[in-house]
């Protein structure tokens, strides 16, 4: 892809309410070119989703997340991409991610409360024949998402010392 398309997902990345025109606008380039790479991205799976970043937290609901780190074996019939594949099937999964270091995966998982997220551990992560260990962090504060803080800075309050 070219520049102008690199700058048109840049923007929309980073907020996709832009309409074409503002991005044309933005950019320097026709509202038709913009819809084109839009288009052209949707169509070669660049641009995979428009998501809306909401905190639950201020809505009033507060969903439990989990960061589970999980250890499997190999076989000659399941490679990473079979056993993450499955993973990735669950809804509760939000995000499975191959890493480096003790364990093989980290998947992050949502749910309606910390048995939910137990549940889904202990009858259909651990229950994969391939899993050897799972490891579950559950989190208990977010404060940044998507790039973006989730709180507000606060006013320092302490009283001036002078001497």
């Amino acid at each position: 892809m070219d520049k102008k398309a690199q700058e048109v997902l840049r923007l929309l990345e980073n907020d996709a309410r832009l309409t074409f025109r503002e991005i044309a606008e933005m950019i320097g380039i026709s509202e038709d070119e913009v819809r084109e790479i839009v288009k052209k991205a949707e169509d070669n799976g660049i641009i995979l989703k428009y998501k809306t970043l909401i905190n639950w937290e201020k809505f009033g609901e507060e969903p439990v997340y989990a960061v589970i780190d999980i250890r499997v074996t190999l076989t000659r019939e399941k490679s990473y991409d079979d056993i993450a594949k499955r993973i990735a099937k669950y809804p509760e999964v939000h995000a499975v991610r191959l890493i480096s270091g003790d364990y093989d995966f980290q998947v992050v998982v949502k749910g309606k409360s910390l048995k939910d997220v137990s549940f889904f551990v202990a009858e259909k992560i651990s229950t994969i024949p391939e899993v050897l260990t799972t490891v579950t962090h559950f989190v208990l504060r977010t404060y940044k998402e998507e790039g973006v803080l989730l709180f507000k800075e606060e006013e320092d309050r302490r009283l001036a010392i002078t001497p």
